[in-house]
């Protein structure tokens, strides 16, 4: 029988061979942390390496992504469609072995980590959205959602603000499945973290409310064993197992420094290392020995079968239930999604409802919510001001007060917009939910990364942004977004809707929940805004992103392109620019990023190309739109801060009005 050292060691071998082939990557927390890797693989994790996706798999986050040949070479020696090639092509050109793990690319990868701190805050996600699916669907005698996920980081995710936002929320709804094994080698980039990091980890993780596990040898076998059943045990508490190790354990001359954090090891040193370890097989071979005891296909396998048996007894006892949770989990809309989706649209269309667009969201989420039960919504302490508790939410803040089950749908995050974006990108990743979260439009500054890796990993993260422009008034330049609506639309893969009114709004709400391969961002007004008119064919069309919502006779002379609450004044404009018989067009473009989406001829009738004289109005930072306008066009935009006053007035100082829109167009056709 192999012994478990060998085990842990074939896993330094593999790092540092895959880092030096590759002349780039980071060995140390790898050759680090391979004897924890070895037991949580061989011990504990209960996967299914044939069947990567299985539903009641425990989650495994690489949180320090840096050090991602660990899981690679664990994936690869468990039998997850990751072979020796695959590690050959660490960090090469469409490789399954990218530099940082990318969800997607590798099978048993769960997220897409690197930027520190994120894994453990999507690993929150996936324990909350485990915890909840519990609650809902369990029943007694049918436990089919029964799994744990485990994290592992280092001092880089410790010292990452998110880090604090997520590990105190997760301590407060009691995530007894949550294991996170923090690599304590005391190194970073610029050397020992005494200089700049003396934290006492374990006390701040109590006080959060997390069992800690302290003084953990992380190359012993036998006290990882240890710690990790400890964890398990506790099922009212995460836990922290703080695991003492040394970086680049195994170099014999480089171990313990930061030289062997993010470089190769070098020939020399890779031989010594091997000398060291008593590993004498040449660069990317492995003992069929060691194969045999780390594979687990058999296991893995049986593990799934036995759950299968456990869901064929729940599906004969709660078959809607069962039909129902095995939708969600394959992220399927309901049957009738579309029908009852079009009949609230036509319905909204009738009522033509007049409401700041933050309200016409809520509107929104009467409507559509009720046909969604994986809907998980929440804010970042603006409940109240983000309109995004409907009369269908159920906060798990009173299942903790009143220690409930956490079967609701509504989370408050507290003041903690990057903590609950990335949580919600677990939550997407892990299925089972739809989850919206949000604050203000000029906070979405403080989780701009977690937005980024929504839309780096296409997944279904749908953000809610409110008081989207000067227009949220007295609270002045720090809460005035200007910048922010331009800079979201240049994130790849991301939709950015700006609705006009409450048609549009429902309208957004129904294609980002119906988008599968990217986040969307909903930015809302605080004001109020005006319904707009509008045939059948033009409701339609608001789905592909922009369309003519004002058409004149003949070929347009002048094109009006608006977004958002200034789609208003711009018709008022083109109304009274018509009443003087000039041929004025008025698209409104919610989704500019749909509306890239659509057919070049369909993209031509709005915007046909003969007509070059055109006219942008929106309320923020404004070069975005020459893009539409042309260097030649004129563009009435939010090129400064604003100012503290009321909206309606800054609207006026600032020159969003009828009368300036009117005296640019004239001029533009003069």
């Amino acid at each position: 029988m192999t012994d478990r050292k060998t085990l842990a060691n074939a896993i330094r071998v593999l790092a540092m061979d895959a880092v030096q082939q590759a002349n780039s990557g980071h060995p140390g927390a790898p050759m680090g942390m391979a004897d924890i890797a070895e037991v949580l693989f061989n011990d504990f994790l209960v996967h299914n390496p044939k069947n990567p996706d299985w539903i009641n798999r425990d989650r495994f986050v690489m949180s320090n992504g840096h050090g991602s040949m660990l899981p690679y070479a664990a994936l690869h020696l468990s039998g997850y469609d990751v072979s020796m090639d695959d590690l050959k092509q660490f960090r090469q050109l469409h490789s399954k072995t990218p530099g940082h793990p990318e969800y997607g690319y590798t099978p048993g990868i769960e997220t897409t980590t690197g930027p520190l701190g994120q894994g453990i805050a999507n690993a929150v996600g996936m324990a909350l959205a485990e915890k909840s699916l519990a609650a809902i669907y369990n029943k007694s005698g049918h436990e089919i959602v029964d799994h744990h996920s485990y994290v592992f980081l280092g001092d880089g995710c410790l010292m990452e603000g998110i880090s604090h936002e997520v590990c105190s929320l997760a301590g407060t709804l009691q995530l007894g499945k949550l294991i996170a094994i923090y690599d304590d080698n005391n190194i970073s980039i610029d050397g020992e973290v005494d200089g700049w990091f003396t934290d006492d980890t374990a006390k701040r993780f109590e006080a959060y409310g997390w069992q800690v596990i302290a003084g953990v040898d992380g190359h012993d076998a036998n006290a990882i064993k240890s710690a990790i059943e400890q964890a398990k045990g506790n099922t009212t508490q995460p836990t922290l197992i703080c695991a003492k190790t040394i970086i680049g354990s195994g170099a014999p001359n480089k171990a313990g420094s930061h030289d062997c954090h993010g470089a190769p090891l070098g020939a020399d040193e890779i031989q010594a290392t091997r000398e060291a370890l008593g590993w004498s097989h040449p660069a990317f071979e492995v003992p069929q020995a060691v194969y045999s005891a780390w594979d687990a296909t058999e296991s893995g396998a049986d593990s799934e079968h036995q759950w299968q048996a456990k869901f064929a007894a729940y599906q004969a006892a709660y078959p809607e239930l069962a039909a129902e949770f095995e939708r969600r989990m394959a992220g399927d809309l309901p049957s009738d999604w579309h029908k009852k989706a079009d009949a609230f649209i036509a319905q909204v269309v009738s009522d033509a409802p007049e409401m700041a667009s933050r309200k016409a969201s809520k509107l929104a989420l009467e409507g559509l919510g009720p046909q969604l039960p994986e809907l998980f919504g929440g804010s970042a302490d603006l409940t109240p001001s983000n309109n995004t508790f409907w009369s269908g939410s159920k906060s798990i803040n009173e299942a903790v007060v009143n220690d409930a089950a956490y079967d609701g749908n509504y989370l408050s995050y507290g003041v903690r917009e990057f903590g609950m974006s990335a949580i919600m990108n677990g939550m997407a990743l892990h299925g089972g939910f739809i989850p919206y979260g949000a604050t203000f439009l000029m906070f979405s500054e403080y989780a701009r990364n977690a937005l980024r890796m929504a839309a780096l990993m296409k997944i279904r993260s749908i953000f809610v942004y409110t008081h989207d422009s000067i227009g949220v008034g007295e609270d002045g330049p720090t809460h005035q977004p200007v910048e922010q609506t331009p800079t979201l639309r240049l994130i790849p893969n991301m939709h950015l809707w700006r609705p006009c009114d409450a048609v549009e709004s429902a309208v957004a709400w129904r294609q980002a929940i119906e988008k599968t391969d990217g986040p969307s961002c909903l930015l809302f007004t605080r004001q109020g805004v005006k319904h707009q008119a509008r045939s059948e064919q033009q409701v339609a069309d608001i789905a592909k992103g922009a369309y003519v919502l004002a058409d004149c006779e003949g070929d347009a002379e002048l094109i009006i392109i608006a977004t958002g609450s200034e789609v208003g004044i711009a018709m008022e404009a083109t109304q009274a620019l018509q009443a003087q018989g000039k041929n004025v067009r008025l698209v409104s473009m919610p989704s500019a990023e749909r509306f890239e989406e659509q057919s070049a001829e369909y993209k031509a009738s709005v915007l046909p190309p003969q007509c070059d004289k055109r006219l942008a109005v929106e309320a923020a930072q404004g070069d975005f739109w020459y893009k539409y306008v042309g260097l030649n066009g004129r563009i009435i935009a939010q090129n400064t801060f604003g100012e503290s006053a009321p909206g309606n007035v800054l609207f006026k100082h600032f020159g969003f009005t009828t009368e300036n829109v009117l005296a640019q167009a004239n001029d533009l056709l003069a």
